[in-house]
């Protein structure tokens, strides 16, 4: 480990590590309230406005195959600081956007720039720990970034209480900023320079090759990237969730947002205090075992007479982000582990492979899955299937030793 932290220090920077993981979902969902207004002012429908959510995570995605290699040759704090300035360079564009293509285009900026912190403060958790301590931070990182996706939807409908939808992104450029300060002041560089790789193209793009042909890898990410989709869906769905199908209003979302996120700090939780309890692929189990329970009894309830509205509809997605929260550190832990020379390629990957993903399941999935809440609970439960067969296919994987 290249640095031995205090354990004040070490909470600190776990701390820090989950506001930069936050960025992610604050990008996402704190415009969720100023959909309507914002489609108003630059003449785009529901349909439109979806790709602002959509062309973020594909910019995301495309970019976040380059952030870890960078920073396996440069070291995590230079990739991160740069990251976050372009970060609040592009919010500022979003802020003063008098149409939909300069939105748009201040929007892929961000997805653009928003993966350094996002990606590489994970990576930063296995240069630091390795085993239960490594599961155990994680988790802990996990429980503390869960409060992003309830607490960003309710900022946003406070903001559109005294201003514009404009100031949203003055809010996130002010983000940007302050964490930037903080990682100057407080982030060690947690990757010497004895153990980086040379920053040129062809061993960068070998090292990307090395990780994504690799089947092992491939299943633990569909893992991630499936299960993690069952509980994601009712988040990139949101606005029209909650302002269409269930016909609700701009402060409104915490209906629900914070029963989902409640789900994923208790997850969290648990995760954290079983880290040394439970063996790992134990614990990934329990929580599939659990992700399944919670996607039938959902899509049983929209089929009952007289639990189609609230507030059945939303009972089980916070079990589902529950379980998925116990699946999560596991399977980001072994895909790091797969590639211990090479960690920051296995975390770009992996983040590119399920942003990739979520991209086309904000823009074209889940428009086409939120027509009723029955539509969105099946849709749901398919990605928790694929979940469990991806971990499934893995795990007969390890028993023949392949």
């Amino acid at each position: 480990m290249p640095h031995e932290l205090s354990r004040g220090r070490l909470a600190f920077v776990t701390l820090l590590i989950a506001l930069l993981a936050m960025i992610g979902p604050f990008t996402i969902d704190t415009m969720f309230p100023a959909f309507d207004l914002i489609g108003a002012d630059v003449g785009a429908d529901a349909v439109a406005m979806q790709q602002v959510t959509s062309v973020y995570m594909l910019a995301f995605a495309a970019m976040s195959l380059w952030h870890g290699p960078i920073s396996d040759a440069v070291g995590r704090r230079p990739v991160i600081l740069t990251g976050l300035v372009i970060y609040l360079a592009a919010s500022v564009l979003c802020a003063f956007a008098p149409s939909l293509p300069v939105l748009l285009a201040g929007r892929a900026l961000q997805g653009l720039a928003a993966g350094a912190a996002q990606i590489i403060s994970r990576t930063v958790i296995r240069d630091l720990h390795a085993g239960p301590a490594a599961q155990r931070m994680m988790s802990q990182v996990n429980m503390i970034f869960a409060v992003a996706p309830a607490l960003a939807p309710i900022v946003g409908g406070i903001i559109l209480g005294f201003g514009s939808w404009h100031w949203i992104f003055w809010l996130l450029a002010a983000m940007a900023g302050g964490l930037g300060l903080l990682v100057t002041a407080t982030l060690p560089e947690t990757h010497p320079p004895a153990d980086r790789r040379p920053l040129r193209a062809g061993p960068i793009l070998r090292s990307l090759w090395t990780v994504m042909s690799d089947t092992v890898f491939l299943r633990l990410a569909a893992t991630s990237t499936f299960g993690f989709a069952a509980q994601f869906l009712y988040i990139v769905a949101a606005p029209i969730i909650v302002l269409g199908l269930l016909d609700k209003g701009e402060q409104d979302f915490w209906m629900l947002f914070v029963p989902l996120v409640t789900g994923m700090m208790l997850g969290a939780f648990a995760a954290s205090r079983l880290a040394e309890r439970v063996a790992p692929h134990r614990l990934a189990t329990a929580g599939l075992v659990l992700v399944m329970v919670a996607v039938l009894v959902n899509v049983t309830l929209t089929f009952l007479p007289g639990t189609q509205g609230l507030p059945w509809v939303l009972v089980m997605p916070p079990f589902i982000a529950f379980g998925i929260q116990m699946i999560f550190p596991v399977v980001q832990l072994l895909m790091l582990d797969r590639f211990p020379t090479m960690r920051g390629a296995a975390a770009s990957a992996q983040a590119f492979l399920q942003l990739l993903f979520n991209s086309v399941l904000a823009g074209v999935i889940s428009p086409l899955a939120a027509t009723s809440m029955r539509t969105v609970a099946l849709t749901s439960a398919g990605f928790a299937v694929l979940g469990v067969i991806s971990w499934a296919w893995y795990r007969a994987g390890v028993r023949r030793g392949s």
